[in-house]
């Protein structure tokens, strides 16, 4: 309904300002357009499968499909219109367009976020049972309870051994083995059985799980490590009796590279426009709290291991490096990562602005400088990166970010396993679509902070 409303809206807005003058003519004229506009526009978000209950509240994956949809029915409006020499798409393409599917999106989002707050209620999600190893198992379910956006709750666990499986403080019991998974379904009701790995040696359990759960109106969902990272270049290429996954290579150079680094331009170079408003103010107050210079230059690792100077606005006293030693022992940063709650250097001013993150933001000087990108992984330390092993690595295989999934999940109050997981995921998967998800979170964040410090 929100859709409906949203398409007839956006069209009969265009088509108002299109066919000013009221008369039965102009209505008529009107409708020849209204009428075709909405039935392409609502027929392409279902054919396009925007609201199956999968892709609902996913995020990204839910708004590619609906401005897909949006851009598929304008095209295909775009050459009927031109081989019937029809008139009055003009407008329709001018606003109802973007305002359209602003809107649309809008409306997405806004849906999103009431699931969300469903599910942390309890409520619109699926009872799973987790079968597995206990490994496997914990490992599934420390993920599900650790994001709040998926659809499961687990009720039960189907593994080897009888006691319970205890993650986070919360007990799960164990109702059976893994053999005996399809039968606890159907006993428990479930609405969704996750595979988190399969018995040794048993080629064939997932086919027989998935013919024994036929008619017990439950899903079937297998987890694979594969997915964490590579999720979004995995494809399937059916092959009689060998069903093949491919997975496409990561690419680090290129145009959508090119056109990475153009948004970057783009946006910081607006972006810079408000932040030299500020800077003045700020400055001021930083130069009335304590002593020394407005701005803080450190030299951080780029791409391919190159160095570059990152700028800062002062947060500390100036001797903050040289009290850096005394304080190493009561480090409570995650893996080589240096980070104090209540660090003693911060000042008064410095304090605020790292709380808001308002001391990263002269950093749009170095995506305009091509140093960093206004998306990616943290910009480590030296002294960090020497810390790094072979995989840990890909990080730097692109700029790293202003902001990005480590600032938006947590900042420094992620582990160092679930920081690193969170940027070679990104390093191996961005898109457009993605970062723009990432920027708007990271507003909201600002404006409700939290692990900054």
């Amino acid at each position: 309904m929100t859709d409906a409303f949203t398409v007839v809206g956006a069209t009969v807005a265009a088509a108002s300002l299109e066919f000013a003058e009221f008369s039965l003519t102009a209505l008529a004229d009107a409708a020849r357009v209204v009428v075709p506009v909405v039935a392409a526009w609502l027929a392409l978000l279902w054919l396009g499968r925007t609201r199956e209950p999968g892709i609902l509240g996913s995020g990204a994956a839910e708004y590619k499909r609906v401005a897909h949809a949006t851009g598929f029915a304008f095209g295909i409006l775009s050459i009927l219109f031109v081989i019937f020499q029809l008139n009055g798409l003009r407008l329709q393409l001018a606003i109802a367009l973007p305002v359209g599917l602003l809107a649309l999106l809008v409306g997405r989002w806004l849906w999103r976020k009431r699931l969300i707050q469903e599910r942390k209620n309890g409520d619109c999600v699926s009872r799973a049972i987790v079968a597995g190893t206990r490994p496997d198992v914990e490992y599934v379910i420390r993920n599900l309870l650790r994001d709040p956006h998926h659809c499961y709750r687990v009720i039960a666990v189907t593994t080897n051994g009888h006691d319970p499986i205890v993650v986070d403080g919360t007990s799960f019991p164990v109702v059976g083995g893994i053999q005996s998974t399809a039968d606890r379904a159907r006993f428990s009701g479930a609405d969704a059985i996750i595979v988190a790995s399969t018995p040794k040696g048993d080629r064939d359990f997932l086919r027989r799980l998935a013919w024994q759960l036929e008619g017990a109106a439950a899903e079937l969902v297998v987890c694979s490590r594969l997915t964490e990272v590579a999720g979004p270049r995995i494809s399937f290429t059916p092959l009689d009796g060998l069903p093949l996954i491919q997975v496409k290579i990561p690419e680090f150079e290129g145009g959508v590279h090119a056109f990475k680094r153009a948004f970057d331009l783009v946006f910081s170079s607006l972006a810079l426009i408000p932040i030299l408003l500020l800077t003045p103010f700020i400055a001021l107050a930083i130069r009335l709290d304590s002593p020394g210079p407005v701005f803080f230059r450190q030299t951080r690792v780029g791409r391919d291991g190159g160095y570059f100077q990152i700028f800062k606005f002062r947060t500390m006293r100036v001797d903050a490096e040289a009290q850096l030693e005394l304080l190493r022992a009561g480090n409570e940063g995650a893996g080589p990562l240096f980070k104090l709650r209540r660090d003693p250097r911060v000042t008064r001013v410095g304090a605020f602005l790292r709380k808001y993150s308002l001391d990263e933001l002269p950093q749009f000087f170095n995506v305009l400088r091509g140093e960093m990108s206004v998306v990616g992984p943290r910009p480590p330390l030296p002294r960090e990166v020497l810390d790094y092993d072979g995989t840990v690595c890909r990080r730097l295989y692109i700029k790293p970010g202003i902001t990005g999934l480590w600032q938006v999940s947590g900042r420094s109050d992620l582990s160092w396993e679930e920081s690193v997981r969170l940027d070679l995921r990104y390093v191996e998967n961005w898109s457009l679509t993605s970062d723009l998800m990432i920027m708007w979170r990271t507003a909201q964040v600002m404006l409700t902070p939290k692990g900054a410090y």
